[in-house]
């Protein structure tokens, strides 16, 4: 997925969210907004407002302190919660020891994706009546839908149990919403993703376009729903079109890319093998009286991985990294399994090693390791040179999706077997210079866990692989419980929704 233009166009961005719902309750609508959004959309530059603002959402994976990366992260057996303290981030803890409830339950991750359901709604109902070329309605519906289904799939996988809300709602209708089963929620997302699929073009142009979905795009996403969905054989068809030829360039221009290192250069924007990536920029001029609040854009998982206090002792033999808050340390069961693999030092920074050699120092905190997550630890000539605060305007951008995440996806689609899985495991393994290993449903999970360490895709690999009630059994995981979250409790309040069981 590619958005340039849409990133720096917020015009509708405050006025939706008087007027949608969420925020602090996903449930409440401020009445005094209705009449703006009642008198918005009349021409095709109010609607393509409108669709930045349902687009926003999507940054929910790496902006603010209540970001999805490290907070799933925190729940995987690859990382810690970390931080300054115990008590930095009572979610991202409770998370991590799986002593979340209700109460310490971060509400944003309900509130926010229900926000851009909201905004997708609005859009999807005002576009008929705008004053704008029909192919373009056609195409922002596409998108808005498309947007609906991402915003359903990132809360089915993570509380299961939801309301279906397909059009926008009154202050008196959403007290009186009730969830339905997660078989509705996924039949809506599947048919969303279905019917953008068939209308968005195949590709974009980045130049003018980056961050729209694109049919290609769509495909990856839907693929991946269809493989939550236990529907393999139709997962598999869609990553087919996706990945083309293992190793080849598809039919979308995917290919992966030469260097696994280079995927983390903050430059390398938009490369060949981003299928869904999600754009931040280092111009929001984010500060501390408003992060976390929907106005800022750049990527907080760079400033939260990073070790604290952070100096290097000899200059010459590292590079320059930003000091940062400790946040996701690396588990010594991730640095054992990763040790001597060639992603290793672009995914990890060994601090201890490098403390003992007298090259750089840091301050441990919080469960501190001596590990950390580098991929996305920035250095400091990555630093905004704009206004606000430098900690929160860093613009390296976050895959939701990337090419060897559906190689690996569509090998898992395929059960672990045949030719064509076995060329997609060893076209990810030959890319970092590593021989063929025999096919199976393990050798595919082990290359994930490899691969698309600290992506946020761990903890979910184990739910959706039935493994998290044994590999997280030492951290407290509870089967039946804890393969999803609690809703939040003042998301409950005066409303017939239901908590999730055995919270």
């Amino acid at each position: 997925m590619k958005i340039k233009n849409i990133k720096y166009s917020f015009a509708a961005v405050g006025l939706l969210l008087l007027s949608s719902s969420c925020g602090e309750d996903f449930l409440t609508v401020d009445p005094k907004g209705l009449p703006l959004v009642d008198n918005y959309y009349k021409d095709e530059n109010e609607a393509y407002s409108g669709l930045v603002a349902a687009y926003d959402i999507m940054g929910k994976q790496s902006k603010g302190f209540e970001n999805m990366v490290c907070m799933l992260n925190a729940g995987s057996d690859d990382f810690y919660a970390g931080g300054g303290g115990p008590g930095d981030g009572a979610g991202i803890h409770g998370f991590d020891n799986y002593k979340l409830d209700k109460i310490i339950m971060p509400r944003s991750f309900w509130g926010d994706f229900f926000q851009g359901i909201a905004r997708a709604n609005i859009l999807l109902e005002k576009l008929p009546g705008v004053n704008m070329p029909d192919a373009k309605k056609v195409r922002f519906a596409a998108e808005a839908k498309a947007l609906r289904g991402y915003y359903y799939f990132e809360l089915v996988r993570t509380f299961r149990n939801l309301p279906l809300i397909l059009t926008p709602i009154s202050p008196a209708e959403g007290y009186n919403i009730t969830q339905v089963s997660p078989e509705e929620i996924y039949a809506q997302i599947e048919k969303d993703l279905m019917e953008a699929k068939a209308v968005l073009p195949n590709t974009i142009d980045t130049a003018t376009e980056a961050g729209r979905f694109s049919k290609g795009s769509v495909q990856a996403l839907l693929g991946k729903v269809y493989l939550y969905d236990g529907k393999n054989s139709l997962a598999a068809a869609e990553f087919a079109d996706v990945n083309g030829t293992p190793g080849g360039t598809s039919m979308y221009g995917y290919k992966l890319l030469d260097k696994f290192s280079d995927l983390w250069v903050f430059s390398n924007k938009f490369n060949s093998e981003a299928i869904i990536e999600i754009m931040h920029t280092d111009k929001s001029n984010a500060n501390w009286d408003f992060w976390g609040g929907g106005a800022d854009e750049g990527n907080s998982v760079n400033i939260m991985v990073g070790p604290r206090d952070f100096s290097r002792t000899k200059p010459a033999l590292i590079p320059d990294y930003v000091s940062g808050w400790s946040f996701n340390p690396v588990t010594p069961s991730l640095y054992n399994f990763m040790k001597g693999d060639p992603r290793f030092d672009a995914t990890i920074l060994d601090m201890s090693a490098m403390l003992a050699a007298g090259i750089a120092k840091w301050g441990p905190k919080d469960q501190d390791t001596g590990y950390f997550l580098k991929k996305f630890m920035p250095l400091n000539s990555d630093t905004s040179t704009g206004g606000g605060a430098t900690a929160l305007n860093y613009n390296q951008d976050m895959y939701a999706i990337r090419l060897a995440d559906t190689y690996l996806m569509e090998a898992e689609a395929l059960g672990g077997t045949g030719a064509r899985a076995q060329a997609l495991l060893d076209a990810v393994r030959a890319r970092v210079g590593l021989g063929s290993v025999p096919v199976s449903l393990d050798a595919i999970a082990n290359e994930r866990r490899l691969e698309l360490a600290g992506e946020g895709h761990r903890w979910f690999d184990l739910v959706r692989t039935g493994k998290a009630a044994t590999v997280l059994a030492g951290d407290g995981f509870v089967a039946g419980k804890n393969e999803i979250w609690p809703i939040p409790q003042k998301d409950l309040e005066n409303t017939k929704l239901v908590q999730n069981p055995k919270y």
